[in-house]
């Protein structure tokens, strides 16, 4: 009996759980339908993987598919997911690595890349590699090619850690003590390799590692930033360290999240405001007028307005790293930043990388002489709600009741859908946003306002008319 695709094969990547929804056999499979449907017979194709116990196998076994169709790969080892898109991007060839990234140990995925790093989405082939690796399992044959390509291997890690220390440059910073969270994740490779001295001249940074041993079963903590707990440890050491900023990372180490000195996490929104402005500098400093900013439309309201203070144009989108790629390219944006800790580079790619993020958060810091907590300050002058989910079956009528409700109590809320519905105040400054999840019973809302008491009043009185019955 083969496996099914349609369950492991999603919008942006593939996801499933190893031995039922992603096996060997369906790597294969897709190995060989990746070559055919991008058309890379007799090119050359990167393959990694993340510390997970079945990434080995399954790079082998998409190498094996792959070559069965004509292309010649290049296994990568273990990578985070922003070493594959530095591979594509330099090496300009397509590519894949086997992540799942914050999901538990049991899953397993693939994300896919075209040569330069543009996202293989379900818009740009994803399916059309599902429904051709379909065909191979169920026929229970891969045609071999004309001529079986070559495997070679290659360490991609000293380069990508050179490429971004030429970006950033940290040498001339103070002194910084950084408590790094790697979850048990790729971070405890690529930061050694970036921030410390494994491989390259050492910065003025005292490192303090936590949970740098590879190891995909995650013994300590989830490899997910994005939930409270899974800060603990981090903001913890931060503070019996005496540190300068905590820094944490997801499982296949694209995301960055940051903590000041006090432990306190800090917001995403503020990490791509104070990213953005730099970013700008450095843009205008090259002779260019109003450079482009890309953030999405649950980021707060002080990135585009910072980026229009400091002369650049913000540009809104929806949320989601093809989107965002997608409007970074057509726009030529120097810069994107997304709620959810995704940083997106023009100068890697388009694409996303929470390493250099990190690395722009820390020149930041280290080239003035207050703390973290001050120097966000003026990053961050909102309250935001967080991202909260209701868990609601009929989720268009809950919206539609949210939607019934303000137009009757005040007139002065507008109203724009895109990517769910966006509620806003301009007189009395704030919004919320009420995303319909695609693949669970969840509404998710995100709440902005001026001061504690008026988000808190937002919260509540939408909460209150989403749950009630």
């Amino acid at each position: 009996m083969t496996t099914d695709l349609s369950s492991s094969f999603k919008a942006y990547d593939v996801r499933g759980i190893v031995g039922e929804s992603i096996t060997a056999d369906s790597v294969r499979a897709t190995g060989a339908a990746f070559v055919d449907v991008l058309g890379l017979t007799g090119s050359a194709v990167v393959v990694g993987g993340d510390m997970r116990p079945s990434s080995p196998e399954f790079i082998e076994a998409f190498a094996d598919g792959a070559t069965r169709r004509g292309a010649d790969v290049t296994v990568i080892g273990n990578i985070s997911t922003d070493e594959l898109y530095f591979a594509c991007g330099t090496l300009d060839c397509a590519g894949v690595t086997f992540t799942a990234s914050h999901n538990p140990a049991q899953y397993n995925g693939i994300k896919m890349a075209k040569a330069g790093a543009v996202p293989v989405s379900s818009d740009t082939g994803l399916y059309e590699i599902r429904d051709t690796a379909q065909g191979f399992l169920d026929s229970g044959e891969i045609p071999a090619a004309e001529r079986r390509g070559q495997i070679s291997r290659r360490d991609v890690l000293g380069d990508y850690a050179h490429y971004l220390r030429s970006l950033v440059d940290l040498r001339e910073i103070r002194p910084l003590k950084v408590v790094v969270d790697a979850g048990n994740g790729m971070a405890g490779l690529t930061t050694p390799a970036v921030l410390g001295n494994a491989l390259l001249d050492p910065l003025p940074l005292e490192i303090v590692p936590l949970y740098f041993e590879l190891d995909g079963t995650f013994p300590n903590h989830p490899a997910n930033p994005l939930e409270p707990a899974n800060l603990v440890d981090l903001r913890e050491a931060v503070r019996a360290h005496g540190a300068d900023i905590g820094l944490a990372f997801d499982g296949d180490a694209d995301r960055c999240f940051v903590v000041d000195q006090n432990g306190d996490p800090v917001s995403p929104s503020a990490v791509a405001a104070i990213v953005a402005e730099r970013e700008i500098a450095r843009a205008q400093a090259g002779g260019e007028e109003h450079p482009v900013v890309i953030h999405n439309l649950i980021t707060s309201r002080a990135v585009p307005e910072l980026i229009e203070a400091r002369g650049g144009r913000p540009v809104r989108t929806r949320v989601g790293h093809s989107f965002i790629k997608a409007v970074m390219a057509s726009e030529r944006a120097v810069f994107g930043g997304e709620h959810s800790a995704h940083y997106y580079f023009k100068d890697f790619f388009n694409a996303d990388t929470g390493m250099l993020a990190a690395m722009h958060v820390l020149a930041a810091l280290g080239e003035q002489g207050g703390t973290l907590s001050e120097l966000m300050d003026r990053y961050d002058p909102y309250v935001a709600s967080g991202e909260i989910n209701s868990e609601i079956e009929d989720k268009a009528a809950a919206v539609d009741r949210v939607r019934a409700h303000f137009a009757a109590a005040d007139p002065a809320v507008t109203v724009e859908d895109m990517d769910g519905t966006t509620f806003t105040h301009p007189q009395q400054g704030w919004w919320f946003n009420l995303r319909p999840s695609n693949t669970e019973p969840f509404l998710r809302l995100n709440v902005e306002a001026p001061d504690a008491a008026a988000m808190a009043a937002v919260r509540d009185t939408v909460l209150g008319i989403v749950r009630q019955g």
